[in-house]
């Protein structure tokens, strides 16, 4: 059975991504959860090619890493999962999408590392990152208004794109900010996904602080199950 190393629910956006395709589609993987970090994490993933980093998925002795490439190669070998849209459009900018969620929003992911388990009333978001929040935004609006006639994803069908983005609707979770209908209706499909709901639960079962995913601002814990 292959294996899928991850850091802990409550803090590992990159983590997140590929569990989620996992359990969204009952992939036959076995999850293996690892303190961030930790030096059990560390000598864990010395002898791999992953740079000390989760996610990493291994498929007997071949492995990979990187969220979008675990994704996909699980999305090969497990056609049925259709891990991107099939129209060839939609494919396109569901690939666009990702990797610009891959790439970007360094400012946004700086100011508001994903906490499951804590909120910041007051907390205010630079102009900067407020500029990203509308960014993502747009893409929600492009891709769901374009695309998403089908269901209640991105891209109508759960695909690749919605895991890229689950984690930035766990950041919300955490720092208010002010959103769309569209992309509030949006939040609400991420957050009422068993899948998600399964991630959250796992992260309040974890005792593990990561200091530097912690604000430094005043926070609050949300009672599990409260999105």
């Amino acid at each position: 059975m292959m294996k899928l190393l991850i850091g802990n629910h409550n803090y590992s956006t990159w983590s997140m991504r590929p569990w989620l395709f996992v359990h969204y589609h009952e992939l036959p993987v076995e999850v293996i959860c690892m303190e961030l970090f930790s030096d059990d994490l560390l000598q864990t993933l010395e002898p791999h090619f992953s740079d000390g980093k989760v996610p990493l998925l291994l498929d007997g002795k071949f492995e990979v890493w990187d969220s979008i490439a675990i994704m996909e190669y699980l999305g090969e070998r497990f056609p049925e999962s259709a891990s991107w849209p099939t129209n060839r459009e939609a494919r396109a900018v569901a690939r666009a999408v990702s990797a610009e969620m891959h790439s970007s929003f360094s400012v946004l992911r700086e100011e508001a590392p994903m906490n499951i388990r804590k909120r910041f009333p007051g907390y205010e978001l630079s102009k900067q990152a407020l500029k990203e929040v509308s960014r993502i935004q747009n893409i929600w609006r492009h891709c769901r208004n374009n695309y998403g006639a089908n269901g209640p994803w991105l891209f109508g069908d759960f695909s690749i794109a919605d895991a890229m983005y689950a984690p930035v609707v766990m950041r919300f979770r955490s720092v208010q900010v002010d959103l769309d209908e569209t992309s509030q209706n949006y939040c609400n499909t991420i957050n009422q996904c068993e899948s998600v709901i399964r991630w959250i639960d796992q992260a309040y079962q974890e005792q593990g602080v990561v200091d530097a995913d912690e604000i430094d601002w005043p926070g609050e814990s949300i009672p599990p199950r409260s999105v």
